[in-house]
């Protein structure tokens, strides 16, 4: 089956971070595509900066061309808050044969059981998580548990289930934040190379993180 992975954000705005994970992951876990799912309203942080249409615009501009690269923009749709269980019982509804996997960092990971329902979707989907070579994480017990239980450690297995894996892929992850991008926007000063250039001269277009937060 096909094995499509899903990287949810606020992307406020997208970066090179960003889209390097999602580049890596889908070399180190074998991923036929990536879809980039923009929060809409997010569950337990603050509003973004950027209305949601413009934070689309600007996650469109970064993927233009990349082959295997998509924007889902459904979440957007959504009224209330985003949760990610929600978004993955829609696409397995949707698509029943695709292998969906979410990727996450380890950061992320070790708050996992704090995620809405988070274990169903591990019925849902595999998740991937992003850890940085030669790391070590101390993991709480629960998560400790379900991870001997889940982990896979061939990425080939991903294609051969539906969902319930555990995958953890060794990545160089870009130290670059959306928090910085906007900080050197608000004081004036040249974000180049942390971002895509077509996604800061929309940002210049538009005006956007002119003033901090």
């Amino acid at each position: 089956m096909d094995v499509i992975g899903i990287l949810g954000g606020t992307f406020d705005p997208v970066h090179h971070g960003h889209l390097r994970l999602a580049l890596e992951m889908r070399a180190v876990a074998r991923l036929d595509e990536v879809r980039f799912v923009p929060v809409g309203t997010p569950a337990h942080r603050a509003p973004p900066v950027a209305e949601k249409r413009l934070r689309a615009r600007l996650l469109r501009a970064a993927v233009a061309g990349i082959d295997g690269f998509t924007v889902d923009e459904r979440e957007l749709e959504r009224c209330g808050p985003s949760y990610t269980v929600d978004t993955l019982d829609e696409l397995r509804h949707e698509r029943p044969d695709v292998a969906w996997c979410l990727i996450i960092g380890m950061d992320q990971f070790l708050l996992f059981d704090q995620w809405h329902r988070w274990r169903a979707i591990l019925g849902a989907a595999h998740l991937c998580v992003a850890q940085r070579p030669g790391t070590r994480t101390q993991l709480p017990a629960g998560l400790e548990t379900v991870l001997s239980e889940a982990r896979i450690d061939d990425a080939k297995t991903l294609r051969a289930l539906s969902h319930g894996c555990i995958f953890i892929g060794q990545l160089p992850v870009l130290d670059i934040s959306s928090t910085r991008i906007r900080a050197l926007l608000a004081a004036d000063q040249d974000p180049r190379f942390l971002l895509p250039d077509p996604v800061l001269e929309l940002i210049k277009l538009e005006r956007l993180y002119e003033y901090d937060e």
